[in-house]
């Protein structure tokens, strides 16, 4: 699309940020010069399991997305917004029927439903052919794999329509349906090189794509605010919907404050860590299916080459299991007693699939420590070390095999997202990667979700370099310069490698 002509002053907009366990409404104020985010409204995302089968409560997420657009609408200057974006985590979605009524609740990417479909996806097309048309790393909930579970159930018979998670959210904003394109990119539906439908993929599986409404990209228009949406949050109209990258690490990597000619790999930190390097191409190499990495589409048409890592879900789940025993432990006196706990102690490998089930989670760690021969933290200090220095391991392998098998090289790691604010983290992230580390934004889902709103409405100008350097100008950024001996890190590479 043609860019709006450029405005005078800063214009305020609504990024809807929907993450696996807390969504926030943030508005963002952007013009020449200037770049702001503050939060308007956040709220819980809380899983529901029923008859067996684990949920995402989207009724209870799109209340909490109505409440904040009513906050964000009182937080902009003038009450004014000029535009909303949506963004959320990959591969869920909602089944429509044909009067566009939800099918039921949106089962999470969590739940045991696709256990045996990537046996069965393989008997239908072999994963490297696969891998080759898609460049889509395995995981057992990848879209692909929620279809081929859900093929002859009652819901997909009667499916007409079927949305991505920041789609349905917009498609109630608005009454129009879209498909964001790097979010689709994430189904394994998607050829990376076109940026189109696989469609040999999807004939081969017996995937219908008219399920799928027509693509879009970041910065498309995706329509205005419903009437009774304006109503329900004391908003002034119109409000137009705008594409952004709705699956939220390509917001996230949109908003990494890199500086133009110094090559950069990035690491998305929230209850996943996503790392990889920014490419101009796909790698679909047969190695690279091995390793395990895919490319995923990002803005302005660059490709997210990353690796998925359990992340700080490792640390997440280990606080719950805590708090459901009555421990209720501190947060940050734990962190600082971890600091202190002796390095390298013990790890685990932060990818293994046995850590993707809820609960547990500090047994499960114990178990591992225990089968690989090391020792078993003694406490929740050693286990938060023992998480820490493993998600740091983690991170260094996924850089290490990105520039070995996209031949990028890098000079600096960008850590944003939540772990940006764990110092310890990202200090073991320079450490393990010996390589300096910038840690922020936070918020960079939302500030790339911001970013992309604010070029369509022309409040800002320029190419993706020149939106991060409005991020570099404006925003507080922690720097990390790698310390102690690399020889430990390799031979806990090693050992967690086998």
């Amino acid at each position: 699309m043609s860019p709006a002509p450029p405005t005078r002053s800063p214009l305020s907009f609504a990024a809807v940020d929907l993450g696996a366990s807390s969504g926030r409404v943030m508005v963002g104020t952007a013009g020449p010069g200037v770049l702001e985010l503050r939060e308007a409204h956040r709220f819980p995302n809380r899983p529901v399991r029923a008859g067996g089968t684990l949920y995402w409560d989207v009724l209870g997420l799109y209340r909490g997305v109505l409440d904040g657009l009513r906050e964000a609408g009182r937080a902009a200057p003038r009450g004014r917004l000029a535009s909303v974006g949506v963004d959320s985590w990959a591969v869920d979605h909602g089944l429509l029927d044909a009067s566009g009524a939800l099918l039921g609740n949106p089962v999470h990417y969590r739940d045991g439903r696709t256990a045996g479909a990537a046996k069965r996806a393989a008997a239908v097309l072999p994963p490297e052919e696969l891998y080759a048309a898609t460049g889509l790393q395995y995981q057992p909930f990848n879209t692909l794999h929620q279809l081929v579970a859900a093929r002859g159930t009652p819901a997909m018979e009667a499916a007409r329509r079927l949305l991505l998670i920041p789609d349905l959210i917009a498609y109630w904003l608005t009454g129009e349906a879209g498909t964001e394109l790097t979010n689709a990119s994430t189904t394994q539906l998607v050829d990376p090189r076109t940026g189109d439908w696989a469609r040999p993929v999807a004939e081969a599986f017996g995937v219908d794509l008219s399920l799928f409404p027509p693509l879009r990209r970041p910065g498309d228009p995706a329509g205005e605010l419903l009437g009774e949406v304006l109503e329900e949050c004391g908003l002034d109209g119109p409000v137009p919907v705008t594409a952004v990258g709705s699956h939220d690490t390509a917001s996230a990597v949109a908003g990494v404050p890199a500086q133009s000619g110094r090559a950069f790999a990035y690491i998305a930190t929230g209850t996943w860590s996503l790392a990889g390097v920014e490419l101009e191409a796909p790698v679909l190499t047969e190695d690279s299916r091995a390793a395990n990495f895919t490319n995923e589409l990002g803005v302005d048409g660059t490709v997210r080459y990353l690796r998925n890592i359990m992340g700080l879900w490792l640390l997440q789940e280990c606080l719950r299991s805590w708090e459901a025993e009555g421990l209720a432990p501190d947060l940050g006196a734990l962190l600082r007693e971890a600091a202190r706990a002796p390095a390298l102690r013990s790890v685990v490998d932060a990818g293994d699939p046995v850590f993707l089930p809820p609960g547990r989670m500090p047994a499960r760690i114990a178990e591992a420590c225990r089968r690989t021969g090391q020792p078993v933290p003694r406490d929740p200090a050693g286990t938060v070390r023992c998480v820490l220095d493993s998600l740091a391991l983690a991170h260094r392998r996924a850089v290490s095999d990105a520039r070995r098998l996209s031949g990028r090289e890098v000079e600096v790691v960008h850590i944003v997202g939540g772990g940006a604010r764990n110092e310890l983290l990202c200090q073991l992230t320079a450490d393990a990667c010996g390589l300096p580390v910038v840690a922020g934004p936070a918020e960079a889902a939302a500030f790339g979700n911001v970013l992309v709103q604010a070029r369509a409405a022309g409040a800002v100008r320029g190419d993706l370099a020149a939106l991060r350097s409005l991020l570099r100008a404006t925003q507080p950024l922690r720097h990390h310069e790698p310390m102690g001996d690399q020889a430990a890190w390799r031979r806990a590479e090693a050992a967690v490698c086998g």
